[in-house]
């Protein structure tokens, strides 16, 4: 297992927060680099079972050879289906760690980093057609405007909208530095984070990130027993309010912003700590990546 194809976030936390039974059966959403999968694995006694799923084709390679370790291939917004496919009806614990890897980061030919001039990507998942240059050559300007504010909480999404609808007119968007050259204009602030933030939004809408979440999240109650614990790592604001909403709720529908309403909960789960765990400053110096990340975690009743 390659330990520098991926830091893991949160190890100990997330370790501390599943509560690991020797015997019982747990999901790794994302497996990656194999480090959360590692730890899990290290607690687990004979019987155990780890179910571990990646899109990325790249993450095969730092497979451990142990029996107890079953991959699946496929996003984990189809995790119920997977599980019941191995016949396996409830596990005892899940973890997701959202977002993009320093392995695919790191992958310049991927497209995922604005460090590196490559083409215009960002497809975890390299079966998927829609790439980050097919929406910023097709997409209109008000649907550019939408996921840039919303995604990558640019602070002028209106503007870099409808730059890009100007210029993609005359010059090509096609690479990494022909997108970040022909926007240079637009740019505000340091142009490192602008553009970060720009890629962070077109990569989310790219492999549908939030809706695989949302499926997720939805599938929840029927694959996690009485007990079992659910641990989701975010490194977006509006990750992490969705997933805060549904531990909350149990549900992602949006309640009534009415006073003289109160709609009934049903409480499903219970939260292992009031607010997220995040990662220490020892962490954040290690690995910068770890500065945004949020845990959350909720034991279902």
């Amino acid at each position: 297992m390659q330990s520098a194809y991926h830091i893991p976030v949160l190890l100990r936390e997330v370790i501390e927060a599943l509560n690991i039974q020797p015997d019982g059966v747990y999901v790794d959403c994302t497996f990656g680099g194999g480090g959360h999968a590692k730890a899990i694995l290290e607690k687990l006694g004979p019987t155990g079972k780890l179910i571990a799923f990646d899109q990325d084709e790249d993450a095969r390679r730092n497979l451990p050879s142990d029996e107890r370790l079953l991959f699946v291939p496929e996003n984990f917004r189809h995790v119920q289906r997977f599980l019941r496919l191995h016949k396996i009806k409830e596990v005892d614990g899940l973890l997701a760690d959202l977002g993009v890897s320093s392995h695919q980061l790191d992958a310049g030919e991927r497209g995922f980093s604005t460090r590196y001039d490559a083409a215009l990507d960002m497809r975890m998942d390299c079966r998927l057609s829609l790439t980050a240059y097919e929406i910023v050559e097709t997409y209109s300007e008000q649907a550019l405007h939408k996921l840039f504010e919303k995604y990558g909480e640019v602070t002028n999404a209106k503007t870099l909208a409808r730059t890009i609808v100007q210029v993609r007119q005359s010059q090509s968007l096609q690479t990494i530095e022909g997108f970040k050259q022909a926007l240079h204009e637009a740019v505000k602030g340091n142009p490192n984070k602008y553009f970060a933030q720009v890629f962070q939004a077109l990569r989310i809408v790219v492999n549908d990130e939030m809706g695989a979440l949302q499926e997720l999240l939805t599938q929840l109650p029927a694959i996690i027993k009485t007990g079992g614990r659910a641990a989701i790592i975010t490194f977006h604001s509006g990750e992490d309010r969705v997933v805060k909403q549904f531990f909350k709720r149990g549900s992602l529908e949006e309640l009534p912003d009415n006073p003289f309403i109160s709609a009934p909960v049903q409480q499903q789960w219970k939260l292992t700590y009031k607010k997220p765990l995040v990662a220490s400053e020892e962490e954040q110096l290690q690995n910068p990546r770890s500065r945004s990340a949020k845990l959350r975690v909720a034991e279902k009743c």
